[in-house]
């Protein structure tokens, strides 16, 4: 996750927000980092585990056109769609700050409604959790479908944004999950296929 700024979905992030407030599980809030949640949070959590969701997977196949690309040239960040499985990380934060907390990340993730909020169940070491997760449709039109590897490789090229480029984007989280001992051959696959760009990029 980072920062969508999608321009094509226009919901209301404010109504989005009050819906998740309604539907959250009492007590302590758990929020699901699957990307860049893990390596700049940028919220106060009480509590991280590493944790697995099913159903779901991690995919760099949603365009950005201002964080990590441009409108000319989009780039991508990760999403979490319908499908298999994703290791990541849910934080925990105690129940008196967390619609505070939730707020803060609301202006983060969901500045233009891109993103499916939904409360999924997260299995830990400790036992499973309700953990808030941004999730993308596949209908939404920030959602890429299949990307062929060519032009993967034109977007690691050139794409780049207000907060750097893509590439920049993939290693960092590929070096956050290694770093949590979490395999992802996707994304191992793409940093791989990254190693063929020239030095310097």
């Amino acid at each position: 996750m980072n920062a969508p700024d999608e321009p094509l979905t226009l919901r209301d992030p404010q109504a989005l927000l009050e819906r998740a407030l309604r539907e959250r599980p009492g007590g302590d809030l758990w929020v699901f980092g699957y990307a860049s949640l893990i390596w700049r949070p940028e919220f106060d959590s009480d509590e991280q585990r590493a944790a697995a969701v099913h159903g779901w997977h991690r995919a760099l196949r949603m365009r950005s056109r201002i964080n990590r690309g441009t409108p000319e040239r989009p780039g991508l960040v990760f999403a979490l769609v319908s499908g298999g499985s994703c290791r990541g990380v849910v934080y925990r934060i105690e129940g008196a700050r967390a619609e505070r907390e939730l707020e803060r990340l609301w202006l983060r993730e969901m500045p233009t409604g891109v993103y499916d909020p939904r409360w999924l169940p997260c299995r830990t070491a400790e036992g499973s959790v309700s953990a808030l997760a941004f999730t993308l449709a596949r209908s939404s039109p920030a959602h890429t479908g299949r990307i062929g590897d060519a032009e993967m490789l034109e977007i690691l090229r050139h794409a780049s944004g207000r907060y750097g480029s893509t590439l920049e984007y993939l290693l960092e989280t590929a070096a956050s999950l290694r770093a949590h001992g979490i395999r992802d051959r996707e994304i191992e696959r793409l940093a791989r296929l990254a190693g063929t760009l020239p030095a310097g990029r």
